[in-house]
């Protein structure tokens, strides 16, 4: 599920770090037009609504480019002097919550305008927007197999771990890929718990979205918990698998580590110097003026 203004960044972000270091330069440029797009596409803006949204959109990216993207290269240059001694099980435990804090840093600085936003929509759009998770979570269940077999599930993790690893360190062998796969199969299916969150997560939001009509502060605060303490709504059974999924990945990302051969970790290496290049490149082209808030 995404949401408008601050998730559209990380997504973005992310989408661009799978892609390769080719498009970050390219694609950060157009985040507002791609992040309008994707709002748009969810809750069916007026063109008022759009001119607002980007207005508050390019203060936030200007923020981002300003103040995040000079930090994230020094992230990528602090994983990278952990990569190049090997990656332990703390280690991915460590960028895991990394990734986190950064994700919850941008929902607080977007939160108050993504309320001002939030609360122009009409129960039209809410139903729109209601329609539109509704296919996502669909698609989320196609992708994931979530009503198959356990092996067809075990599998599509399977080839979803193995492409991402090829993505950072360049080709696996076939011992390696015989030991990765064996070691995948003994991680904790967690598609369905995701599910069950995703889930959780639009409950909550359609019923913050019930508040828009009521004291803005309120609203903009109870959005800001919502989005900076995602986590927060879990059963104490949910966190508790959850915690464990991560740990078992930090295992097995800990383990995949230390197969690679010298070439991989150069790859992997290299691939972590473009990005934090391109970052910092970025960051010194700041079209306008942030305002200050």
């Amino acid at each position: 599920m995404r949401y408008p203004d601050i998730r559209a960044l990380l997504l973005i972000l992310c989408l661009l770090l799978n892609a390769g270091c080719s498009m970050v330069r390219v694609g950060y440029g157009h985040f507002d037009s791609v992040a309008a797009w994707m709002v748009h596409d969810y809750f069916d803006l007026n063109s008022d609504q759009r001119d607002q949204f980007a207005q508050r959109f390019e203060r936030l990216h200007n923020w981002h480019r300003r103040e995040q993207l000079p930090e994230y290269a020094q992230f990528l240059g602090d994983i990278q002097t952990r990569a190049r001694r090997g990656l332990q099980e703390t280690d991915v435990l460590w960028l895991i919550d990394g990734f986190k804090q950064r994700y919850a840093r941008i929902s607080a600085q977007g939160a108050a305008d993504a309320a001002d936003l939030l609360a122009t929509l009409t129960p039209q759009q809410i139903d729109y927007f209601r329609q539109q998770t509704d296919k996502d979570n669909r698609k989320f269940m196609r992708e994931h197999r979530i009503a198959d077999s356990e092996a067809e599930r075990r599998k599509v993790v399977r080839e979803r771990a193995l492409s991402q690893l090829r993505d950072w360190v360049g080709p696996l062998s076939e011992p390696q890929q015989k030991q990765l796969s064996a070691l995948l199969q003994t991680l904790p299916l967690v598609d369905k718990l995701r599910h069950e969150d995703r889930l959780r997560r639009q409950r909550e939001f359609f019923a913050l979205l019930e508040l828009r009509g009521g004291e803005r502060k309120v609203f903009a605060q109870r959005l800001r918990d919502w989005l900076v303490h995602w986590e927060g709504g879990r059963t104490p059974e949910q966190t508790r698998l959850f915690e464990e999924s991560w740990k078992k990945r930090a295992e097995f990302y800990a383990a995949a580590d230390r197969m690679l051969t010298a070439e991989q970790r150069n790859h992997l290496l290299q691939r972590l110097q473009d990005f934090a290049d391109d970052f910092r490149e970025l960051s010194k082209n700041r079209p306008g003026v942030a305002a200050n808030r």
